[in-house]
């Protein structure tokens, strides 16, 4: 944890990770309320607010039902002229999108930043997505950090952007930064703001005469964000070599400054770590040189744009990146993470080999459900049930449970996002296939479960939903799901379930025959039916005996 001044007044340093800073950058630029919904590689910035919190008292943080939900509250804190930071991954982004883009054409009172953490590489994801693009989309600021003293200072820096141009901000994290840790030199805290109801609804109130309005004042300030981005310290220019360029982005400078001291030519360099990018440098640099290397991290976003605002120059200016080139066959790769070795072969310089250590083969370790995991039952009780089915359908999602597609549960057949394998199911069963079987979890069904098994019981779909209540959101550490276990069996009757066809099983070996004959009969009935199999994660219930433990996110 860090500490925001020594008694001496003289500014801490404290090594955190990525994640870290970008909260202790938030509890410093005076937030009151924080709000996310958990999600590797971002989890740790709420983890630590929480700590925080319950150390200090303030600021309030939660966890929410999901990223949407997150990012209301956030606004309902910034409508009464405080500040609050949203947290998510970029996945997270598709579900607050709604909030998010509807929130550029409002005009924010207390600041509001979003921390936005992709997952390059996907180590715990299922794309790769960009959030630049997101923030582009919506024509706001978006910071992007190199180092853990940038997530800092930038997070801070977004609050103040935020209130000056009364739009939300974005820092844009990724994987390496997010869960590396570094050395951070704090500032003096500012204050919390006072609790200040906005001057006027006008702008707040999205109808089409005053959302036309608000769009206009926002496209009327891209110059005036141009220019902030263009005189940011965190995007710099160094005119050096007339043949190559380089364009460095948020984590790849680090790349880059490791290649650096090895090449004989000093190529000029352009670091971007605010967005929209700075379009006068851009093309200062280009204009000085006949080559530039463009070095990000995700999509080839700025690479993109580069291709649209330079001329092509009759064809004088090589631009090498990710996209494909007629004037060169050197590329960086279009997908997964950068590394050192990537940087250096783009740059001409050599590999650098590790030593070789020798020893006997390992075999590969994929991912796997813990020993003693309900799910493990819960998929051996359902494969069983369907065994009798010659040919039979079972939609997933996001959590510990989408590792049943794994050698030895083989136990689902598609994983595709939050929910998605409840309204896949009904797809399925309307389009005629039987029999049809959703998984998901509790804290997934919270999150994104309720509203497809809404419309399942309008049309009473003839498919059946297994809810894998584990009484906690396992794969990102084990927080606290958003309502208990023991509200579940009501929250699904509300939804209008016929109370015959909802049954709640304990998930237990030794109880497998009679989960067994429950789940087959429910299967078979021509409708819609709910079964909760409950058991308590084994990681969880080991964490509850051991005094002051806390639950640590994972990859």
């Amino acid at each position: 944890m860090g500490v925001t001044m020594s008694s001496e007044n003289v500014p801490t340093t404290t090594l955190l990770l990525g994640d870290e800073a970008v909260a202790l950058g938030a509890i410093h630029a005076g937030i009151t309320g924080a709000y996310g919904y958990p999600g590797t590689p971002s989890t740790e910035i709420m983890e630590h607010l929480l700590s925080y919190s319950k150390e200090h008292g303030k600021p309030l943080a939660a966890w929410c039902a999901n990223e949407k939900t997150a990012y209301e509250e956030a606004l309902g804190v910034s409508v009464v002229g405080r500040r609050a930071l949203v947290t998510m991954k970029h996945v997270g982004l598709n579900v607050a999108a709604d909030p998010f883009m509807s929130s550029a054409l409002v005009s924010i009172h207390g600041g509001l930043v979003i921390a936005v953490a992709d997952d390059p590489g996907m180590h715990s994801s299922q794309n790769e997505q960009d959030s630049r693009y997101y923030a582009n989309f919506a024509r706001i600021l978006c910071f992007e950090p190199t180092n853990h003293q940038e997530a800092y200072d930038m997070t801070r820096e977004a609050f103040a952007a935020s209130e000056k141009f009364k739009m939300p901000v974005m820092i844009r994290l990724v994987t390496r930064l997010a869960h590396g840790r570094g050395m951070v030199q704090e500032r003096k805290a500012d204050t919390e703001k006072a609790l200040q109801k906005a001057p006027s609804s006008a702008p707040w109130i999205l109808i089409p005469s005053n959302a036309r309005q608000q769009w206009r004042a926002r496209l009327s300030q891209q110059l005036s964000l141009g220019a902030y981005a263009g005189l940011s310290s965190y995007n710099t220019l160094s005119l050096n070599s007339r043949d190559l360029g380089v364009i460095t982005t948020g984590t790849a400078r680090n790349y880059y400054f490791e290649c650096q001291p090895e090449l004989v030519e000093q190529p000029s360099h352009l670091h971007v770590g605010v967005y929209p990018f700075p379009e006068d440098k851009v093309r200062s640099l280009v204009e000085h040189v006949k080559r530039v290397i463009i070095l990000e991290e995700g999509y080839p976003f700025l690479e993109r744009a580069l291709r649209g605002i330079i001329a092509p120059r009759s064809g004088k200016l090589q631009i090498i990146g990710k996209e494909p080139s007629l004037t060169t066959d050197l590329r960086l790769p279009e997908d997964g993470e950068l590394t050192p070795d990537i940087v250096r072969a783009v740059l001409g310089l050599q590999t650098q080999k590790g030593l070789e250590s020798p020893g006997f083969p390992l075999p590969n370790r994929p991912p796997q459900l813990c020993p003693g995991c309900p799910h493990i039952d819960s998929f051996e009780a359902l494969k069983a049930a369907l065994s009798t089915f010659e040919n039979k359908l079972v939609t997933s999602d996001i959590g510990c449970y989408a590792l049943g597609a794994m050698p030895e549960y083989n136990a689902i057949e598609s994983c595709v996002c939050m929910g998605a394998s409840v309204g896949m199911a009904k797809g399925a069963a309307e389009a005629g296939f039987y029999p049809v079987v959703a998984v998901l979890g509790d804290s997934t069904f919270l999150h994104s479960g309720m509203s497809p098994l809404l419309d399942a019981v309008a049309s009473n779909a003839n498919m059946t939903l297994m809810i894998f209540d584990n009484q906690t959101v396992a794969m990102t550490g084990g927080q606290e799901t958003i309502a208990p276990s023991s509200r579940l069996k009501e929250v699904v009757l509300g939804l209008g379930v016929d109370p015959e066809h909802l049954k709640v099983i304990t998930t237990h070996r030794r109880n497998l025959e009679q989960n067994v004959m429950i789940i087959k009969a429910e299967v078979e009935h021509r409708g819609l039916s709910v079964i909760i199999a409950v058991r308590e994660c084994i990681e969880t219930a080991k964490r509850k005996k051991i005094p002051n433990s806390r639950p640590e996110s994972v990859e």
